[in-house]
């Protein structure tokens, strides 16, 4: 649209040489367009065109089976993860600590009746009721049950430990690494219900719901407040008599009087041009798009043709 109205105010301005008592235009709105993070089936729309809207308000969901089976397994991987991290950092459960202790006691037990046997075996080897070869096995046994001591009690240490450094370090990582995971994947799922950017009028709805949306795609335009502006044509003559802030009155058919703006925008490449723009008598043909944004736009609608003309 906005080629052909720039066709249109540069012929029109071409004709009538710049003699016309106003510039000739349109207006134009600055829409909000708003598309899904990611492509999806549109489940259900919110809102209906011609709507006013909060920012913040639901506008439309997508289908979001899937990304809520994904933020489901990566929130129990998360879990996991905390788990282990918990267990290398605690050392054994009680438990464990609790057999390996009965270990210990077991061991320390056959300890003492093995240095009593040998300590009987001594005393009848002195009064020669017993064979050296007998005391000799029982001093065997002795350092055997004290060998096994020693394993059960080390045994104990280890179980009471918690997990080296760095295994630590690796499985707290790995903690890290799930709760950013089932962070991307609530996010992704808060993301299939879209809400308002920002206050305004639905203007436009793009898809019905049942329909395939792309990723990016405008699903529905949004006409803010205060997004109306006029875009009109300024000859080459005329151009110096504009300048950025400068108020402009605004007229058109139907509307109210007394409208005004100020100019926001003022081209720098004509929007028409002659075939020849060589000579001095050609340059009257160029044309300006030049913007205004409206003080008191009313009930004017976008693509309202309009005539611009400079404020005393």
């Amino acid at each position: 649209m906005n080629a052909f109205f720039g066709w249109l105010g540069g012929l029109l301005a071409v004709f009538s040489g710049g003699a016309a008592p106003g510039y000739t235009g349109y207006v134009e709105a600055k829409y909000v367009y708003v598309a899904p993070q990611a492509a999806g089936t549109i489940e259900a729309m919110a809102v209906k065109e011609g709507q006013q809207v909060k920012k913040g308000e639901p506008l439309f969901t997508q289908d979001a089976v899937q990304q809520e089976a994904l933020s489901k397994a990566a929130e129990a991987q998360a879990d996991a993860a905390r788990a282990t991290w918990q267990n290398l950092t605690t050392g054994g459960r009680a438990e464990e600590l609790a057999a390996a202790q009965a270990a210990v006691n077991k061991a320390n037990a056959d300890l003492t009746l093995a240095q009593q046997t040998l300590a009987r075996s001594q005393k009848l080897l002195a009064s020669n009721t017993t064979t050296q070869a007998q005391v000799d096995a029982d001093n065997g046994a002795v350092n055997s049950a004290r060998a096994a001591l020693n394993q059960a009690e080390a045994q104990l240490a280890v179980t009471s430990l918690p997990a080296r450094p760095e295994q630590q370090k690796a499985a707290e990582a790995d903690v890290a690494a799930a709760v950013a995971n089932a962070d991307k994947a609530k996010a992704d799922l808060a993301d299939r219900s879209v809400g308002a950017p920002v206050d305004a009028r639905v203007d436009r709805i793009y898809y019905d719901p049942g329909e395939m949306a792309p990723a990016g795609t405008p699903v529905l335009s949004l006409l803010p407040a205060g997004a109306l502006k006029v875009e009109f044509y300024v000859g080459e003559a005329d151009r110096m008599k504009f300048s950025l802030g400068q108020s402009v009155g605004v007229a058109c058919d139907g509307c109210a009087t007394g409208m005004t703006g100020k100019v926001s925008y003022l081209a720098s490449d004509p929007q028409y041009t002659s075939p020849i723009i060589y000579s001095r008598d050609e340059r009257g043909q160029l044309v300006f798009l030049a913007e205004a944004t409206l003080d008191n736009p009313g009930n004017i609608l976008p693509g309202q043709p309009v005539s611009v003309s400079l404020s005393p």
